[in-house]
């Protein structure tokens, strides 16, 4: 069987070239060459893989199943291929990375700057935008995104996740008498709780968190009404006494020791927040891009880490 390994490859090429003749192109050999191993390949499995005419061919239901584990095999040695070039290489060039403003600073610019630090010839731009920009057309190698993926064509990789803190000023919480059952009821206008919305969320925010002692899960709006365009604004509103803000655990921690900010609601945690890495090249990306995904992970496994940390 090892000996027709490259007949494999060359069948998979077949397939996806749509004929002989395009699939001698591609891996520049002669049409007589790849047809005669794609015989070889058939008769050494005693198997008919294709039915082909003079305008097109068509897998055979034994095809269709060889088809798929040639492909895999393709991609594990394209792999492995690039792997072993890549592993004496040093991250380098240019590098344009686009994530929201709840991550740009904390986790994506101190990630890259480490990563800068170690390899300097790598020339990052970062991009602040809480929009699921087009990759393509805004020419963005590496983008971070925050919640569930819809499917697409991009790549995606899950970096980590974070669960977000209802939070205000100790002087707000001074002024104020926010026991749960006020939050919770947030959306009779008697209560007047002042909410610190990202422009994004709109003018009612609906949140769900559950009791971490009896697990009961609870759904609540807030109506906002101060807002900003980004998260450091939010967060800037908050500790000057503005209202309420939502806002990532390992963010508000740094503020909670600092006691610039506490947690409203200290015995609820909110759902989950998943953090991916999105990029266009496919199961292969550059070396620079693999970099940058790799630094920012650890840099959000380090914060949530140290975010643990000083809740306990």
């Amino acid at each position: 069987m090892m000996k027709y390994l490259r007949h494999m490859i060359v069948f998979a090429q077949i397939v996806e070239s749509g004929s002989i003749s395009q699939a001698a192109n591609h891996l520049e050999l002669s049409k007589s060459v790849v047809s005669q191993m794609l015989a070889n390949l058939e008769e050494a499995l005693d198997v008919h893989l294709l039915n082909r005419t003079t305008r097109r061919q068509v897998l055979t239901p034994a095809g269709q199943t060889f088809y798929k584990h040639c492909r895999e095999i393709q991609t594990l040695s394209e792999q492995a291929w690039q792997e072993a070039r890549e592993s004496h290489q040093q991250p380098r060039g240019p590098v344009k990375i686009s994530a929201p403003h709840a991550l740009a600073d904390t986790v994506v610019a101190p990630a890259i700057g480490k990563l800068v630090a170690n390899f300097g010839d790598i020339e990052p731009t970062l991009v602040s935008d809480d929009e699921r920009v087009n990759l393509y057309e805004k020419g963005i190698d590496l983008a971070i995104r925050v919640g569930e993926m819809p499917s697409s064509d991009y790549r995606q990789r899950r970096l980590g996740e974070f669960h977000e803190v209802l939070c205000a000023s100790p002087d707000y919480t001074t002024k104020h008498s926010l026991i749960p059952e006020h939050i919770f009821d947030a959306d009779t206008p008697s209560n007047n709780i002042d909410y610190i919305a990202n422009i994004w969320q709109g003018s009612h925010a609906t949140h769900q968190c559950q009791n971490n002692v009896t697990g009961e899960s609870v759904k609540f709006t807030l109506q906002a009404n101060r807002t900003a365009n980004s998260l450091p604004a939010v967060i800037a509103l908050a500790r000057a006494g503005a209202g309420l803000a939502l806002i990532p655990d390992f963010i508000f921690a740094t503020y909670q020791q600092k006691s610039q900010l506490v947690n409203i609601l200290p015995e609820y945690t909110f759902s989950s927040v998943p953090v991916y890495a999105i990029q266009s090249f496919g199961h292969q990306p550059p070396a620079l891009v693999k970099s940058c995904i790799s630094a920012i992970r650890e840099e959000m496994t380090a914060l949530s880490n140290a975010s643990i940390g000083l809740d306990g």
